[in-house]
């Protein structure tokens, strides 16, 4: 296994676009995203704008997943699934959701701590906050291939 860690200062939405194409590009089926943060951190932009790459559509409509926890998508012959588990009532309910069954898949994950078995098998682990005085995204990426 191994991993490569990087650490980035996201001033603002264009920032935060380049970063999702940068990470769609480095993405594969099979990959498993980790998006971690607090509530405004920038999770869910950031799994749009990756989401928007990896579909090659600038202006996909890419809602969050937070009423309906999983929004499917489709990239060419790759599936893309983008959870939101901060509702998920308990950590059983995650296999009823269907995230792993597909191989092929890449799937973002937004609230992975309330499933604790998927962050032992992220691929990629996404750890967004805001700084103090609440200007722009602080993000910490790493790259694990197992």
């Amino acid at each position: 296994m191994s991993a490569a860690a990087q650490t980035l200062f996201l001033p603002d939405d264009a920032a935060t676009a380049a970063l999702g194409a940068t990470l769609a590009g480095q993405l594969a089926p099979g990959d498993l995203v980790v998006l971690e943060g607090d509530l405004g951190a920038g999770k869910t932009a950031l799994a749009r704008a990756i989401i928007r790459a990896l579909v090659k559509d600038p202006h996909h409509e890419v809602p969050s997943p937070t009423f309906a926890l999983v929004q499917p998508y489709q990239a060419g012959t790759t599936p893309i699934l983008h959870a939101d588990l901060y509702r998920l009532g308990d950590p059983d309910e995650i296999a009823e959701l269907g995230l792993l069954d597909n191989p092929a898949a890449i799937v973002l994950v937004e609230w992975a701590a309330r499933a604790p078995e998927l962050l032992e098998l992220a691929t990629h682990t996404i750890a967004l906050t805001i700084p103090t005085g609440g200007v722009g995204r602080n993000v910490n990426v790493v790259l694990t291939r197992r």
